[in-house]
């Protein structure tokens, strides 16, 4: 799991960004999962996972607006 800046983002294209948003929340939902059995042993990954879906989402939304 890696931490995606911003700025990174920006640098997507929109079908990179999907992608990589729906990778995303599969792993959101695998770790979620996990965590549910045993505890993870950084369960702070959930929440960087779920601020990089935010990213992806905020980038998408605000390439649609342009596009307008």
């Amino acid at each position: 799991m890696e931490v995606m800046k911003a700025k990174e983002v920006k640098e997507l294209t929109t079908a990179e960004i999907k992608e990589r948003m729906d990778a995303q929340k599969a792993e959101l939902a695998q770790m979620k999962l996990q965590h549910s059995i045993s505890p993870l042993d950084n369960p702070l990954q959930i929440r960087e996972v779920r601020k990089n879906i935010a990213r992806l989402a905020t980038e998408l939304r605000q390439r649609e607006l342009n596009n307008k």
